[in-house]
């Protein structure tokens, strides 16, 4: 899947083993983190203007491609609680076609380049695309480094659940 703007062009590859390179390290070190939660290979690449564009963009990018990649009936639905030294967070998805963000992060001890601004604009850019709602939520922790890395494990570990193929539609409704 491939966003090109006038302020970023960005491609994800999931199935594909290749390079995490968006030229942030920090954001490379968190999708790294939430690909091997996710259990999939991964492939991308991005070059931007600035670090909110990136971060936003990315979300949105990453949430169409994995809604491309959606088998016909799917799990829906994941849930995780992730510990990370001080940290402890809570993540919960629903892939249900209706985008919603909850974020309720308080970060007591900052560390230069974890920011939960740019936290915000990933996961809503990945809530409207992939169309899902996701929730996280602080439940300890007062370092910011180890609070938004433990959202970026928990987050691959809730969509691995909600990305799984089912044989039934994972709604009362019988449609999502």
């Amino acid at each position: 899947m491939r966003r090109k703007t006038k302020e970023t062009d960005i491609v994800v590859e999931i199935g594909k083993k290749g390079e995490i390179n968006t030229g942030d390290k920090i954001l490379d070190h968190m999708l790294e983190a939430m690909f091997f939660y996710m259990e999939v290979n991964a492939e991308v690449r991005a070059s931007y203007d600035l670090r909110h564009h990136l971060w936003e963009d990315l979300g949105i990018t990453l949430g169409k491609e994995i809604r491309k990649n959606l088998p016909e009936m799917f799990s829906r639905f994941g849930t995780v609680i992730m510990p990370m030294d001080d940290a402890l967070v809570l993540v919960a998805v629903d892939i249900s076609g209706r985008p919603y963000l909850n974020l309720d992060l308080d970060i007591v001890e900052g560390e230069e380049g974890f920011e939960v601004s740019l936290l915000r604009e990933f996961l809503w850019g990945l809530a409207r695309s992939l169309r899902a709602t996701i929730h996280v939520k602080k439940l300890a922790g007062i370092n910011a480094h180890h609070i938004i890395e433990a959202t970026f494990k928990g987050l691959g570990r809730a969509l691995s659940q909600a990305i799984r193929e089912k044989s039934r539609v994972e709604s009362t409704k019988g449609v999502l």
